[in-house]
């Protein structure tokens, strides 16, 4: 066969691998990067052995390495830095040095690697976290805008734009030892050069080139044109012994800040997902499985050393920036795992000679490891705090916050309204009410969004809202109304149900972040739940039935009658869909128990509205279970009868209070 249809077969079978793997990877709810190394493997030397090592999918996979890197410029947002320059500057920094420090010298020194400098470039290996697997985590659980996902991203930005300089620094200490000093000057020399260069070149050059480009109307000469630019530049630094990468992420730094950038990473991404493809299954190709399973248990160790000694670094840094220690805990926890650019630095440490097949072998394998932990970790990571929060030593750590402060705040605060968040939608909520006259107590805890309240002297507390010191500091026994705009769901969740525990009649409007959870909200004692998509839908559709001529009482009607029943009318139409609500999801993070309603209970025969049960214990009852029929969300008009399940969500306390009076005990 020639060497073309050769390339051409081998290309169909990686990337048909590597298709299958990340369908079944995706199925699962796993990264799909993972199925690609899985096709990887299957198809390589360690399966059925249709690709060799050395084949020319290895040479393709080094333009995978480019386009992963040139994506990664173009999208770097200096803005998205500044803003959180404090912990992204100090503690994304700290981050990458102490990993380096503490990870290559427990390495060096327990005599797992023989050099120096191997032991440096294993601990920039295991610096560097998945951006892109956090960043889909925090996306499909709506906690980008949390707290704690905009200190991880800050942490991740950092460690991207470090990468840069590692590409650039660490093949230098493959030098002898006398010479590594001045071969790291060398490289840093050639780097600063380099950047130099690239930013006037970026300044006067590039923008000039780029608006040819787009000027022709010519897509194909565009996208060849961007090509070119990656790719040229790339093997540029490659040849003044900087690397491939290094050149291509400096390339997508160069365009991302001139008007074209979002154009030119639109039509580069296609060809970047294709050949990434092709570099992350190429590392599979590398893996041997049956390596992997004689050295279980050294694996085993290595995740665990890695995600705990990781995560134990960023939470200590954390925490020393002035975040609550639940935060710091949920960020540590959260970015503890190995990145895929790691092993773009391990094939570079393993093509320098500094990593052996075993530490190579050892290092993919425990990446794809802490990758496939990510996911499952941060899903769990907030009910096992909660469940930490049951003891009461660790629960006052993980709700206490040095800074802590109040501004313009009375001891004796009352007739006020309390506003938890103050983001997107707190902060037009807080204008609104701040304008009619009304007292104003916010509750945030990101530093930079408060300024606004200092200049117009509105009270604030600085803290965590679901925290149960700090809504004890916002005196809502006496406060008129309460609004909960956070932006994390299960933050939320339990600011409402806290909140309540301390004032049983307090009004709260609370703002739902999907459909789901919009009857949830109203069960756990919510009077009025917000969903700002509907509302928007319904603004748009008032508009649009104004413009069509129907009289403005009717539209009002329209609007009104959409409100009142809970937006139901313009749900999605599914047959199941009442009832048919993740129960799960909604009360992810607070603590449940179910109860049997026996024969002689004294709310045996009374409704919910009766038995006043939030009001007499603080507990909420989600779910009733009759007859092997699962009735959630049950409503104050249903009546409770001997043999009822009752799924109850309390704290520890509450618990005991409605086990009591379930039994008619005092």
């Amino acid at each position: 066969m020639s060497g073309e249809l050769t390339l051409i077969v081998e290309m169909v079978t990686v990337l048909g691998a590597a298709t299958t793997g990340g369908y079944f990877a995706s199925r699962l709810q796993q990264p799909a990067l993972l199925g690609y190394l899985l096709g990887g493997i299957v198809v390589g030397p360690a399966g059925l052995k249709l690709i060799s090592a050395e084949g020319d999918i290895q040479v393709l996979s080094e333009v995978g390495v480019a386009l992963l890197l040139f994506a990664l410029g173009v999208e770097f947002s200096l803005k998205e830095l500044l803003r959180v320059r404090k912990i992204a500057l100090g503690g994304g920094s700290l981050q990458i040095i102490l990993t380096i420090l503490l990870g290559g010298g427990l390495a060096y020194l327990t005599g797992w690697v023989d050099t120096v400098a191997t032991a440096i470039f294993l601990g920039a290996v295991l610096s560097l976290s998945s951006t892109a697997v956090v960043l889909k985590s925090l996306i499909e659980r709506n906690e980008v805008q949390t707290a704690h996902g905009q200190v991880m991203l800050a942490i991740l930005i950092v460690q991207d734009l470090g990468l840069g300089l590692m590409l650039a620094v660490l093949p230098a200490l493959t030098q002898p030892t006398e010479a590594i000093g001045i071969a790291i000057a060398n490289a840093l020399l050639k780097a600063v050069l380099f950047i130099a260069g690239a930013i006037l070149a970026g300044r006067w050059i590039i923008p000039f080139f780029i608006r040819l480009l787009a000027q022709t109307g010519s897509q194909e000469l565009f996208l060849l044109g961007i090509l070119v630019l990656c790719l040229g530049i790339a093997l540029f630094t490659s040849a003044i012994g900087l690397g491939i990468a290094m050149g291509a992420f400096v390339a997508g730094l160069m365009i991302s800040n001139i008007e074209y950038a979002d154009h030119a990473l639109d039509r580069i991404l296609p060809m970047r997902d294709v050949f990434a493809t092709l570099f992350f299954a190429s590392i599979g190709i590398l893996i041997d499985p049956g390596f992997l399973f004689a050295n279980i248990w050294i694996l085993t160790g290595l995740v665990a050393i890695t995600m705990i000694g990781k995560a134990t670094i960023v939470a200590i840094i954390v925490n020393l920036f002035g975040y609550p220690l639940k935060t710091a805990l949920t960020v540590g926890l959260g970015i503890n795992q190995i990145g895929e650019f790691s092993f773009v630095l391990a094939g570079v440490a393993q093509s320098q000679g500094l990593f052996s097949e075993r530490l190579y072998g050892l290092t993919v394998g425990t990446t794809a490891a802490t990758l496939l932990i990510t996911p499952f970790l941060l899903k769990a990571t907030p009910s096992w705090l909660q469940w930490l929060e049951q003891f009461p030593r660790i629960s006052s750590l993980l709700q206490s916050n040095n800074s802590l402060h109040l501004v313009e705040f009375e001891e004796e605060l009352t007739n006020h309204v309390v506003v938890a968040g103050y983001g997107r939608v707190g902060q037009p909520l807080v204008r609104m009410l701040y304008f009619q006259g009304h007292q104003i107590l916010v509750i945030d805890n990101n530093e930079a969004s408060l300024q606004t309240l200092r200049e117009r002297k509105i009270p604030y507390l600085f803290g965590d809202a679901s925290s149960q010191m700090v809504l004890e500091k916002a005196n809502l026994k006496k406060a008129k109304a309460m609004a909960i705009a956070l932006p994390d769901p299960m933050a939320t969740r339990l600011t409402l149900k806290r909140a309540l525990s301390l004032a049983p009649d307090l009004d709260i409007t609370v703002r739902a972040h999907i459909n789901d959870e919009i009857d949830s909200l109203y069960q756990l004692g919510a009077q009025e739940v917000v969903q700002p998509e509907f509302e928007a839908s319904l603004e748009m559709g008032a508009h649009l039935l104004l413009n069509l001529g129907d009289s403005t009482y009717d539209v009002q009607q329209v609007v009104n009658r959409y409100r009142s029943g809970r937006y139901r009318d313009i749900l999605p139409e599914r047959a199941e869909y009442w009832g048919a609500t993740n129960l799960e999801a909604a009360i992810e993070g607070l603590q449940r128990n179910w109860y049997v309603v026996h024969p002689d209970s004294p709310l045996q025969g009374l409704t919910l509205a009766q038995s006043k049960v939030r009001r007499l214990t603080g507990a909420t009852i989600m779910a009733i279970e009759r007859n092997k029929q699962l009735y959630r969300y049950p409503t104050g008009e249903v009546m409770l009868e001997a043999g009822d399940r009752l799924l109850v969500v309390a704290n520890p306390k509450e618990h005991i209070i409605f086990a009591n009076l379930l039994k008619g005990e005092p």
